[in-house]
């Protein structure tokens, strides 16, 4: 490793100032002058070679290398703080903000209550949880932390944890069954009208496990594809097709009979629930909390 005595230089003030949002309110909270806030951050963008933050007399806003800059510095102080802690032989609570990004619909069915118990058990931690069913790129973006569900995972450098396990339904409501008749057979699909979630890989193929245990195919000619699935729950219960997506995104509309399971002959489809995190190695407190509080709260409830 190449040495730089000047490598951690201004960032703790960096990180303060972005904190503060406002060079006058982070002099304030480290007892110096703003002027000295001011050059301490244009020594470190010079050294960089990068703009951190576009400033203005009444705004401040990172730049997009301000923004992965500041989630870096963040980390490597919590690190820091965590380590003298444990030379101490104080165990930090753990503190700081957490962006998580979680499924729509696995975040308001699964999460509501398990993200206010964990606000109750850790009060110095701040959550920013965006629900998007998009594919996001942790690093860049700066989240701490993904929810996401699949069968199985892709390769990838990033850690994962599973969490919960759920499976497929394939469903539809009885007024499109009486409408168009009830097929037997996943194969029967091709005659019929679905709608079918854009977010997957290949949204017009359907995967099934026949009677011995072999995975098969089918595809569908989707009348529908959404990003969104209460859009694609409330059109498959208004009639408008037959529809798969995780069992959890249902809530009692199969045993209030507004819904209508198909295939209940085949294997279920498995779908795993996983944290997904950048890296096993020097987890900051809060991170390593909220990963074990949600394995634990999602195992007891299920």
């Amino acid at each position: 490793m190449t040495y730089n005595a000047q490598l951690l230089d201004g960032m703790v003030i960096f990180v303060e100032v972005v904190n503060s949002g406002s060079f006058t309110q982070a002099a304030n909270n480290s007892g110096h002058s703003t002027s000295y806030i001011s050059k301490e951050i244009h020594k470190l963008e010079s050294r960089l070679g990068l703009r951190l933050m576009h400033r203005t007399t009444r705004s401040l806003s990172l730049t997009p290398e301000g923004e992965a800059y500041y989630q870096q510095c963040t980390l490597i102080i919590t690190q820091a703080e965590e380590a003298e802690s444990a030379l101490s032989g104080q165990q930090l609570e753990p503190k700081g903000d957490l962006r998580i990004s979680c499924p729509t619909s696995f975040g308001l069915s699964q999460m509501p209550h398990i993200i206010a118990d964990f606000l109750d058990r850790y009060p110095l931690v701040n959550l920013d949880v965006d629900l998007n069913n998009r594919k996001v790129d942790m690093i860049t973006e700066g989240y701490d932390i993904l929810v996401r569900g699949a069968h199985q995972l892709d390769d990838s450098s990033l850690i994962s944890r599973k969490v919960y396990s759920s499976h497929a339904v394939t469903i539809a409501s009885p007024d499109y069954l009486a409408r168009y008749g009830t097929p037997t057979h996943p194969n029967e699909l091709v005659n019929h009208q679905t709608i079918s979630y854009s977010y997957v890989k290949q949204p017009n193929i359907w995967q099934f496990v026949d009677e011995e245990q072999k995975p098969f195919q089918v595809h569908v000619k989707s009348r529908l594809l959404t990003n969104n699935s209460e859009l694609e729950l409330d059109l498959c219960m208004a009639g408008k097709g037959i529809t798969r997506m995780p069992n959890f995104n249902l809530n009692g509309e199969l045993e209030s009979g507004k819904l209508v399971q198909l295939f209940t002959d085949f294997d279920r489809h498995k779908i795993d629930i996983y944290l997904i995190y950048p890296s096993r190695k020097h987890l900051s407190s809060k991170v390593r909390c909220f990963i074990d509080f949600v394995s634990e709260a999602l195992n007891k409830d299920h």
